[in-house]
């Protein structure tokens, strides 16, 4: 029964994969193939041009950390530091981020980290609805792959563009949310915590809610 049900969910993440590619629907009769691995969708957004937002980067941002990662965070999308890089959260943001990642005992090797979009907005803006639709499938992509527990949405335009909804961190906090069949937990960004610190505590009220879905050695 077992095998049973880890061959459906194997089958329903390969579908999902193949919708992102344009395929809507599953040749039976063909040899499975595998999943293209993450590297494959990272390659495929450093030449995606599906949005404006590809004529001003420096580089594309896609996430990083553990493939099999039980905690997966996503953000709104790369500053200047994480455009400059290449890399997610590595500004004054990230490092309060990767003292929030170590209090819960892990490490950024031990987690997944990522952005609703690869590519810097300009000065920092909110990404537009039209740039979070174009960026989407690759967000997507990694969730199907990863397979976290959890995933943990940093600040209101994550939440919002994860989730489907319009509403304020405040207002979604302790709340129970989920995608598909994943819990979300809904935190503030980092970036909020450096101008109001006295949101640090309700903070770690909400991440202390991932420690039940950790998996250490996955």
């Amino acid at each position: 029964m077992a095998d049973m049900v880890a061959r459906t969910q194997a089958l329903m993440t390969r579908l999902r994969l193949e919708q992102l590619g344009g395929l809507a629907w599953l040749p039976v009769t063909s040899a499975p193939r595998a999943h293209p691995p993450l590297m494959e969708w990272e390659q495929a957004v450093k030449t995606c041009r599906r949005c404006r937002l590809c004529e001003g980067r420096h580089h594309t941002v896609f996430g990083e950390g553990s493939p099999h990662a039980s905690v997966m965070f996503v953000g709104e999308g790369p500053g200047m530091e994480e455009d400059l890089q290449g890399r997610p959260f590595v500004g004054a943001a990230g490092a309060l981020l990767t003292k929030i990642i170590q209090a819960l005992g892990l490490s950024r090797e031990h987690v997944y980290i990522t952005n609703m979009v690869k590519c810097r907005p300009p000065q920092n803006r909110v990404p537009l609805p039209d740039e979070l639709a174009s960026c989407r499938r690759y967000l997507d992509a990694q969730i199907a792959l990863v397979r976290p527990r959890v995933i943990c949405t940093l600040g209101r335009t994550a939440a919002n563009a994860l989730l489907q909804i319009d509403a304020p961190v405040g207002a979604l906090r302790g709340q129970r949310h989920l995608f598909g069949d994943i819990p979300v937990i809904v935190t503030y960004h980092p970036a909020h915590l450096l101008r109001h610190p006295e949101a640090k505590r309700e903070t770690w009220a909400d991440v202390r809610q991932l420690l039940p879905y950790l998996r250490r050695g996955r």
